[in-house]
C-alpha cells in the first residue's frame, strides 16, 4: 500500500495533527459504540490518539493497533504502558489477521490517505466477526477545515502548483458527502449510517499553526518542501497574512468537521 501522507518526525506530526485527533477520538469511540470485553483493531494508529483513547474505555479485552509508517509504530509503542495494546507495522489493505478476529475495526483519519480506500474497508470488514462493527472518520477538506483551507487557498492564489495542491487537498478519496458511506454499502456493510464529528482546533499563533507545515509535515508541508527560498518566504508572508487578517499575531480557533460512517458485518 502507498499513503499520501508526509511524515518525517512524530513530534512534528503531533503538532500538526496528533493533539486534534486526539481531541476527535472520544467523539469517534462514542459514534463506534464501543462495548465491554470487546477485541478492538485500529487501523492506521499513527502516533496513538485513537489506541490510547480506546486504552481508557473500562473493560476492553484486547486493542490491536497497526500502520503502515514506521516511525509511527516506534513512537506509539514508546507511549504504551497498557498491556491490553499491541502494536505493529502493517498494511490496511493487506491486514495480516484472520478473517473474524476482532468486534471492531476502527481507522481515526486515515481511508483518505489510502489510495485503494476500498480495499481497505474490505480488509477491516474482513477481519471483524459476523455481527461486528467497521467505523471510520476522514475530515472533510474541501468544506470542513477552514483552518487549512486558508493556507491551500492562499498558495492557489499564488501559483499554478498552488493550485494543483488545492485540487489534491479538497478532493483526496472519501472526503464527498455520502462517499465514504457509498465504500461501506459497496464492501457488503449492513445499516450502513453516517454522520458528522465537530471539533476545535485552537492556535496560540501562527508560529503554532504555521511551524510543522513549514517543516514538511503532512501533504501540506510536502508542498512546502518543494518550493525554493523565494517561493517559501513570499508562500510564509502571504499566509501569515492569512492567519492574523489584519489583526496582530495571537491566538485564532478553527472549527472543523470530519465524517463519521459505521456498519455492521452481515
Amino acid at each position: 500500500m502507498t499513503s499520501s501522507f508526509n511524515v518525517h518526525d512524530a513530534s512534528g506530526y503531533e503538532q500538526l495533527m496528533g493533539r486534534w485527533s486526539q481531541k476527535l477520538a472520544p467523539l469517534f469511540i462514542a459514534f463506534a459504540e464501543i462495548a465491554s470485553g470487546e477485541k478492538i483493531l485500529d487501523v492506521g494508529c499513527g502516533t496513538g490518539s485513537l489506541t490510547f483513547a480506546l486504552a481508557k474505555v473500562p473493560d476492553l479485552a484486547e486493542i490491536t493497533a497497526i500502520d503502515f509508517s514506521p516511525i509511527f509504530v516506534e513512537a506509539a509503542r514508546r507511549r504504551n504502558t497498557d498491556p491490553r495494546v499491541k502494536i505493529g507495522e502493517a498494511d490496511a489493505c493487506a491486514l495480516p489477521f484472520d478473517d473474524g478476529t476482532f468486534d471492531r475495526a476502527l481507522a481515526l483519519l486515515v481511508l483518505h490517505f489510502v489510495p485503494e480506500a476500498g480495499k481497505a474497508v474490505a480488509e477491516m470488514r474482513r477481519v471483524v466477526r459476523p455481527g461486528g462493527v467497521v467505523a471510520a472518520v476522514v475530515w472533510d477538506h474541501l468544506g470542513g477545515m477552514p483552518g487549512m483551507r486558508m493556507m491551500v487557498d492562499t498558495v492557489a492564489a499564488l501559483s499554478e502548483s498552488g493550485r494543483q495542491l488545492r485540487s489534491r487537498y479538497c478532493f483526496q478519496p472519501m472526503m464527498q458527502p455520502g462517499e465514504m458511506k457509498q465504500a461501506f454499502v459497496e464492501q457488503g456493510l449492513a445499516d450502513v449510517t453516517e454522520t458528522e464529528l465537530m471539533i476545535r482546533m485552537n492556535y496560540r499563533n501562527f508560529d503554532d499553526y504555521w511551524a510543522p507545515i513549514s517543516a514538511g509535515e503532512g501533504p501540506l508541508g510536502k508542498y512546502m518542501a518543494t518550493l525554493d527560498a523565494a517561493e517559501r518566504a513570499r508562500t510564509d508572508a502571504a499566509v501569515r497574512d492569512a492567519y492574523e487578517a489584519g489583526w496582530p499575531d495571537g491566538p485564532r480557533s478553527f472549527a472543523n468537521v470530519a465524517w463519521a460512517v459505521r456498519g455492521i458485518v452481515p
